[in-house]
């Protein structure tokens, strides 16, 4: 008998006008791996949820068969899905230090699931859930047990959910994006945990936007796109012989070594997936525009960077890889005069970067910037995307005489209908946009793009309405509308709010963009918009990029060079055509070896 027995299932959100699930139809067997793939909005989470009656308020769930453990899901009320959920299925969600409550230690957290569901005697909990962390490899499970998750690093979080999810031996485990954002050794072993538990007779149903973790666990893959299952097979057929053009589209969109120099936003022709050029960037040689040479950090006692040197030039990407804890985003810090370095020196345009005072620091600041890995974690929540992408400009658009249109003085400025400061995204019937009284409003002589220094967009005395068509025409460069600068960065997807944070970046047309994981928490098809976009403004601007990433496959696609840290250190560096198809360090090798396969034909 079937574990989950589900035909014709269908998952709407009336009040919302929304139907995430439309007619999806599947079984999963004992011991069987089923993946849902597909992008953001796919409905392959709400797919999952409704599957253990975590569909979400308002939700109105129907189907024509809809069996779980036996039983007529279709039936159950609130205590009989309570019941369901730990003893029957396992859940493993994509963010642990999310689902893992602050308040409780990591103990706490799986004896919870033991005394729910009366799994062991109350006498026996506490060494039953030391078992448990040892089953999924935690290291001194004692002390971990008595730690709470933010004491713990990303891939001891994950395994402490999983820990949790089969804690009371459920048949079936629903991991939803297990493995996004980890590091590709910890990602390993968390794929190794789950195989390993699938031998032993578990179903698995995954959930991922990650093709290649796929091909290494599943048996059946399922393809979504818009609520509806647009192909389904094995898991070989599919990846290799895909035969919808979406599906084909999703791998084409997979970034890899073939990849390098196409677009991965394939175009869908006569059946086939085909990737165009990319636009030729050229690396000018001449001089470094970043230069860091002996670089050495350490907090407290622990040296966390040691010893790094390396150069990045005008129009250059330099990949930097390592698993968690080897010290990347801590260089990124250096890079970014975040952090003071215990030795060493960091020179951007040939001028001494480091070890300055932050006031002589300040008015060159605008060379570098950065693009993080969670955007909506490093914006203010209070502020538009309009404020948002304008806030780096703002000290070049300030009047030098009294003017009502001085935008961002004291948080907003009179005439103003939105409380953030910025112009609505609208304009008056004369053409002027609201908030800017036209007496007021200086001419527009305004240097273009072109015509203006880096980091000095526009010079002191350009108006309010300058900064809203700067702003204007950043959000169109990176593909968003004028509209979306009225909204807030948490009512946007991912997608957009990876380009608000881009575009931001780009407000003060730096030489060096710093990218720290830019696009790991991103599906397959966002990913690869992403990457095109950075790709164009990398041609058009000779921009140089630092691009860290766990995702082998990604800086494969971007990167011209490559450094591998571990420890802190680096320890192989060169062409990533060569570090990656010729390592000569061990870890490199290692990493390597991590990496799942994606087993495909290439388009």
């Amino acid at each position: 008998m079937s574990l989950i027995d589900v035909e014709d299932l269908r998952a709407g959100f009336p009040k919302a006008g929304v139907q995430a699930v439309r007619g999806v139809s599947l079984s999963i067997e004992a011991g069987e791996c089923v993946a849902i793939v597909g992008e953001s909005g796919s409905g392959k989470s709400v797919t999952a949820r409704t599957l253990v009656g975590l569909a979400g308020p308002g939700a109105e769930v129907t189907a024509s068969r809809f069996v779980v453990n036996g039983g007529d899901a279709l039936r159950f009320g609130a205590r009989d899905w309570r019941r369901l959920r730990g003893r029957f299925a396992g859940l493993v969600l994509q963010d642990a230090l999310t689902s893992l409550d602050p308040l409780r230690t990591v103990g706490d957290e799986i004896a919870e699931v033991l005394t729910t569901h009366d799994v062991v005697p109350r006498t026996a909990r506490k060494a039953r859930v030391i078992e448990l962390l040892e089953a999924v490899g935690v290291p001194e499970p004692e002390v971990r047990a008595r730690q709470y998750a933010h004491q713990l690093s990303g891939g001891l979080r994950q395994r402490a959910l999983i820990a949790s999810a089969i804690a009371a031996s459920p048949p079936l485990i629903i991991a939803d994006e297990p493995t996004t954002a980890l590091d590709v050794t910890v990602q390993a072993q968390i794929l190794r945990l789950l195989a390993a538990r699938k031998a032993e007779g578990t179903a698995l149903l995954m959930i991922s936007h990650d093709l290649a973790v796929v091909s290494a666990v599943a048996d059946r893959v399922l393809v979504m796109k818009d609520g509806v299952i647009v192909e389904e097979g094995a898991t070989g057929r599919v990846l290799s012989e895909p035969r919808h053009d979406y599906t084909k589209l999703l791998l084409a969109a997979v970034p890899s070594a073939v990849s390098r120099g196409t677009r991965l936003s394939a175009i869908a022709a006569g059946g086939i997936a085909l990737r165009t050029p990319l636009p030729e960037r050229t690396v000018d040689h001449a001089a470094p525009i970043l230069a860091v040479s002996g670089l050495s950090a350490a907090y407290g006692s622990r040296t966390v960077v040691d010893d790094v040197s390396f150069e990045v030039y005008p129009g250059e990407t330099l990949g930097i890889v390592g698993e968690s804890g080897s010290g990347k985003t801590t260089v990124a810090r250096l890079v970014l005069g975040l952090l003071e370095p215990a030795s060493g020196e960091v020179r951007l345009g040939g001028e001494p970067w480091s070890g300055i005072r932050e006031r002589a620091r300040r008015s060159r600041r605008s060379r570098i910037q950065v693009i993080s890995q969670n955007p909506l974690d490093s914006f203010d929540p209070r502020y538009t995307v309009g404020r948002l992408v304008a806030e780096p400009l703002r000290g070049a658009f300030l009047e030098r005489g009294p003017s009502r249109a001085v935008p961002f003085r004291n948080g907003s400025s009179p005439g103003v209908s939105s409380g953030d400061g910025f112009p609505r995204g609208r304009s008056s019937r004369n053409g002027s946009a609201r908030g800017v009284p036209t007496e007021n409003r200086p001419s527009r002589g305004v240097p273009t793009e072109n015509g203006s220094p880096r980091g000095v967009p526009f010079r002191h005395g350009s108006s309010r309405e300058a900064l809203f068509d700067r702003v204007t025409e950043l959000l169109s460069r990176v593909g968003l509308p004028a509209d979306i600068a009225d909204r807030h960065p948490r009512r946007l997807s991912g997608g957009q709010r990876q380009r608000v944070a881009i575009a931001r970046a780009l407000a003060t047309r730096p030489d060096v963009l710093v990218c720290d994981e830019p696009v790991s928490a991103l599906d397959v098809s966002i990913q690869a918009q992403v990457l095109d976009l950075l790709a164009e403004i990398q041609a058009a601007d000779g921009t140089a990029l630092i691009f860290i990433s766990h995702d082998l496959g990604v800086v494969h696609h971007v990167a011209d060079r490559v450094l591998v840290m571990r420890g802190g250190r680096v320890v192989e560096e060169g062409h990533v055509d060569e570090v990656f198809f010729l390592p000569r360090h061990d870890y490199t090798r290692e990493l390597l070896g991590a990496v799942p396969k994606l087993v495909s034909a290439e388009p």
